[in-house]
């Protein structure tokens, strides 16, 4: 059961904290609720920082992450996940990898131009590139910028394959150019899905859309012809690997052909994160979890080798992946192979619209 929210907790919000940004030099802090001087809280509004990027695809050099390739329009991410790897790398912008990674989100607007001339450089071999490899790109802000879909019909244009994981049920506004897509063989779309537990998603992962909400898209997209997966991810030992054979058979009834999944690991800053997130909503079961978690990462919580840092190793991280393969098994999940089609690839003789 959820514990009781302490004073400071910031409803609506995955991070609670922000932690130092190893980056800055100088920080202020509030140490004492009852320091004699006025302390101003930071703005709790989102807000969109907008910057002129050199590029926008950006090569993939870690082997075990399945893209070669990834496309972000923004960085930082309103849903509030509080094991989201991309925390860390909002740091490079000067902010924090904490309340900052969901309160200022910074939009690449010259993104779809950008996108146009990265796909026509000399020798594009038309690999597959990932939308989005860091942060959603389906996060609240598309709505109002509409970047992802501009790039989706620059890629329909292009006929560039493209792959695609979200958590939000905004992509089903995207589903006739999808389905233009997926008639090509040009795309692949993953659904973030970890946990069927509302209460869980509702603090783990605040301004996401429900589990029931992702199984529709899972549902409809699948409906409309395009292959859809779900990715079980990142799995919480202790608190959410027991729903793992409900979450497959779900998925694999609303249609997906695929699944993967990882274990949560809690690199740099997300590590004090997780780590007071976890303490404040399941105190109860905190010292479980926290060593559960350790026990699949070689006794820590984070994790850089490659090959075991997504999965973990030990008996815990063992039982898991047994328990993943069976019921993959059971439902027909992973038998068949999506290769997307690289042969279509050709630059367009008339202007691409971005509207």
């Amino acid at each position: 059961m959820i514990g009781e929210e302490e004073k400071q907790y910031f409803k609506g919000r995955g991070a609670q904290v922000n932690p130092h940004n190893k980056f800055l030099k100088d920080v202020y802090i509030k140490e004492h609720n009852e320091g004699i001087d006025d302390w101003e809280e930071s703005d709790r509004k989102t807000s969109f920082i907008f910057e002129n990027s050199k590029t926008i695809v950006n090569k993939v050099d870690s082997p075990d992450v399945g893209m070669a390739y990834s496309l972000n329009p923004y960085q930082g991410c309103e849903h509030g996940c509080t094991y989201c790897y991309a925390r860390n790398s909002h740091q490079y912008w000067g902010y924090s990898a904490g309340i900052e990674f969901e309160r200022k989100i910074i939009v690449k607007k010259d993104a779809p131009e950008l996108f146009k001339k990265f796909l026509e450089k000399k020798g594009w071999d038309a690999t597959t590139i990932s939308l989005s490899g860091n942060t959603d790109c389906y996060q609240p802000a598309e709505r109002k910028f509409k970047l992802t879909r501009q790039l989706l019909e620059i890629a329909l244009a292009y006929k560039q394959p493209i792959g695609m994981i979200t958590k939000n049920s905004l992509i089903l506004r995207d589903q006739d150019i999808l389905q233009e897509m997926a008639k090509l063989n040009l795309c692949m779309v993953y659904v973030s899905i970890n946990s069927l537990n509302e209460d869980m998603r509702q603090v783990m992962e605040p301004r996401t859309t429900t589990a029931k909400q992702r199984l529709k898209v899972v549902e409809e997209l699948s409906k409309a012809g395009i292959p859809m997966g779900v990715m079980v991810a990142p799995l919480v030992p202790g608190l959410s690997d027991h729903e793992i054979p409900k979450i497959l058979k779900a998925v694999a009834n609303a249609g997906a052909i695929k699944a993967g999944y990882t274990v949560v690991r809690l690199n740099g800053a997300i590590g004090q994160i997780f780590e007071d997130w976890l303490r404040k909503n399941f105190p109860d079961r905190f010292d479980k979890v926290w060593h559960s978690i350790q026990s699949c990462h070689g006794g820590n919580v984070n994790d850089s080798r490659f090959g075991d840092r997504m999965r973990g190793d030990g008996n815990i991280s063992q039982m898991i992946r047994d328990n993943f393969r069976l019921h993959c098994r059971l439902n027909g999940l992973n038998v068949k192979d999506i290769i997307l089609d690289h042969t279509l690839f050709k630059i367009p003789s008339n202007q691409v619209s971005l509207f």
